[in-house]
């Protein structure tokens, strides 16, 4: 099946704690485009996927991994095709026209609740047993390429975000073009219940599963979120073992798990407690966490609660790269400046200036962005004239929403990620958000934070970008905002376009050389600036 067949995107990728919304999708289209100031630029090659990965000698699944560690689970094709439509996000356009399909299995199995005999410690360094086993069928949904040739080894396998009631892949959206012109498998897992059967706090009831095509979900079963943790194991195990079925004969050489806002407090919790039982998955980017991690088990009658703050244990397993965006670290919900810790030969943090925890490329522009340049002009462009609204207007925010980084940092933490786990080497330790004595960011004379990951969007700025700020309509004090120069304050910084260029190419060269940047994005961003009239007169 071809995303096309996907159903279509009402709301963006909005995640936090319980209380905000994913992104997800639904057969009633409300807007097709952004708003944005329109720029010329040439569009170069879009994505291909890579051949030359097929001469890789990165080792195969690592030792630790074994067969029979976690339950056996079974993937088939869904029984009956419904409307025949897959129901998840926006995929990133046409995958066919770039070498890729999208599949979908149900995965059944049996599943079991963790408990540990003592309170979680600040350490992290928990102790988890199996309880409650429990029978179950879930779906995950496979993105591959089609000629094996094009296959790096790397399956990312992304725990669905589900805080607005439905399974959102918020990190597809963010890192599928380097996931597709490096030649990686992307699978989405459906860990919790509420994008099976959704629940009284949706956005959008009709895109939980069973709302959807309650035909196609008829056999989903789903025990409770705190059966999630093995799930999501038996997934990354079933990847190994029953690659012919569910990943057409691609046999992964790393398998990674990721996972953004919610989902990523779910991991926080999962590399501290099961990871170290399971031994499934080869690293984790912990994208967009916050100060706490999720329960390992909760019920009406009992919970165990990670500690606030939660830390990722000292002697973690495998490497661990937790990526922040200046909301998360500085907004009242997330908080995770409060969780930071030093970096330790198998954990890295990224705290990545400009950027929000959405931001207008994940709300609708990197939707169907296919490599091409377009949505990098369209990016760039929106620096200078922020949107205010989304989607046609469904959220309007009284500030222009955050353009900034995020998407071009994240391809290359996930990149990153994957030569770690590879060589064993990890990416240098980078510079951590500068903050006073009172906790809040410091800040140059253009009103960007100082620290933190570097980018020419914030180096050789045409705007302020902030994760803060923000306010308006629900969800909008999770988009940051972007407030652009004025011609005046342009022309100072920039008297000729040619200035512009030469410095701004001289970040990008410098943000490649650090690893915040990846070579492929860099020449589109560079693309960009010489198309803009930035400087001129």
């Amino acid at each position: 099946m071809s995303l096309s067949s996907s159903k279509s995107v009402v709301l963006g990728c909005v995640c936090l704690l319980g209380v905000v919304a994913g992104c997800a999708s639904t057969g009633t289209k409300l807007a097709t485009s952004v708003p944005v100031a329109a720029i010329t630029v040439p569009i170069t090659t879009p994505i291909t996927t890579a051949p030359e990965s097929t001469t890789t000698t990165a080792a195969a699944a690592p030792a630790v991994f074994r067969p029979g560690a976690v339950g056996h689970a079974i993937a088939e094709p869904p029984p009956n095709p419904g409307s025949g439509t897959t129901v998840l996000g926006p995929g990133g356009g046409d995958l066919a026209s770039v070498g890729y399909v999208q599949e979908e299995f149900f995965v059944s199995g049996t599943a079991s609740a963790y408990e540990s005999a003592t309170a979680l410690s600040a350490d992290g360094r928990w102790s988890a047993s199996p309880i409650y086993p429990q029978s179950y069928t879930t779906r995950i949904v496979v993105r591959r390429p089609i000629h094996p040739s094009a296959f790096t080894g790397n399956v990312a396998v992304e725990w669905l975000n589900v805080t607005a009631g439905f399974d959102a892949a918020p990190d597809w959206t963010n890192t599928h073009v380097e996931l597709i012109r490096s030649g990686w498998v992307w699978v989405g897992v459906s860990a919790q219940a509420v994008g099976i059967v959704g629940s009284k706090r949706s956005i959008v009831a009709s895109l939980a599963l069973k709302n959807a095509d309650p035909v196609r979900y008829a056999p989903l079963i789903h025990p409770g979120d705190d059966y999630s943790y093995d799930i999501f194991s038996q997934v990354g195990a079933l990847l190994r073992t029953q690659s012919r079925q569910v990943l057409g004969g691609l046999q992964p050489q790393h398998v990674l798990a990721i996972g953004e806002s919610q989902s990523a407090f779910r991991l926080t919790t999962y590399v501290n407690a099961i990871a170290p039982i399971a031994n499934v998955y080869d690293g984790f980017l912990i994208h967009s966490r916050g100060v706490q991690g999720a329960p390992l088990f909760h019920t009406p009658f009992r919970t165990i609660a990670a500690p606030k703050p939660t830390v990722i244990r000292a002697d973690v397993g495998a490497p661990v790269l937790m990526f922040e965006t200046e909301t998360d670290l500085a907004s009242p919900w997330l908080d995770y400046q409060a969780a930071r810790q030093p970096d330790a030969p198998l954990i890295r943090t990224w705290e990545v200036a400009g950027t929000a925890h959405q931001d207008l490329y994940g709300l609708g522009i990197g939707d169907t962005d296919l490599g091409s340049g377009a949505a990098d002009a369209t990016l760039f462009a929106a620096m200078m004239s922020p949107p205010d609204a989304i989607y046609g207007g469904v959220i309007t925010c009284k500030a222009g929403i955050n353009t900034g980084p995020h998407p071009y940092v994240l391809r290359s933490a996930v990149a990153a990620l994957a030569a770690w786990i590879a060589s064993g080497t990890p990416p240098a330790s980078t510079s951590r958000i500068e903050v006073d004595s009172s906790a809040k960011f410091t800040v140059d004379a253009d009103g960007n934070v100082l620290g933190g990951v570097r980018t020419p969007q914030v180096d050789v700025p045409v705007a302020t970008l902030s994760g803060l700020g923000q306010t308006g309509d629900r969800f909008c004090g999770l988009f940051g905002t972007t407030t652009g120069f004025d011609a005046a304050t342009i022309a100072t910084k920039y008297p000729s376009h040619d200035a512009f260029v030469t410095k701004w190419n001289a970040s990008v060269d410098s943000a490649v050389s650090s690893g915040a940047l990846l070579p492929a994005d860099a020449a589109q961003l560079k693309t960009v600036a010489a198309a803009s009239t930035i400087g001129a007169p």
